[in-house]
This record gives C-alpha cells, sequence and structure tokens, in this order.
C-alpha cells in the first residue's frame, strides 16, 4: 500500500471520526481536512491516475457538501445563515 492510500485512509477515518463531534467542535478539524483534501487527491492522483483522482475527488465534495454549498452561496452574493 503506498503512502498516499494510508494518508487517504487515515484522513478518511479523521474525517468520519470528527462527523461524531458536536457542531461547534467540527469548525477547526473540518477546515483543516478540507484544506489538506486538494493536496492529498493530487498525490493519490499522482500516484494512481486521474480516474482515481475524480473518485477521490467525488468522496470529498460528499462528504464536505454542506462546506462547499455554504461557499458557493456566497461566492454568490447570499449571505447564507450559519448551523448554531
Amino acid at each position: 500500500m503506498t503512502g498516499s492510500l494510508v494518508i487517504g485512509c487515515l484522513w478518511v477515518l479523521v474525517a468520519t471520526g470528527t462527523a461524531f463531534l458536536p457542531m461547534r467542535r467540527q469548525y477547526p478539524l473540518g477546515i483543516m481536512l478540507l484544506i489538506a483534501a486538494p493536496f492529498l487527491i493530487v498525490w493519490i492522483g499522482y500516484d494512481f491516475g486521474w480516474f482515481v483522482a475524480v473518485l477521490a475527488f467525488a468522496a470529498s465534495v460528499s462528504m464536505f457538501r454542506r462546506p462547499f454549498m455554504y461557499f458557493y452561496a456566497r461566492a454568490r452574493g447570499q449571505k447564507p445563515e450559519l448551523p448554531r
């Protein structure tokens, strides 16, 4: 197993553990995971090809769909409401 897959598996485990935290405590870890995801996807794509990178991208978008929808709404000029 390559280093990119080991780190990818650890990323998934940390992301799953983060999902179990209360919403207030999810933000710091979630932001770190969101920042790390593109670098990890590029690394996986470098090791295994573009198709696997597309699958990894789809998985990360699936996990972070709410933050992506928030940033998309902000980019369009809307003021979306944050969860409490």
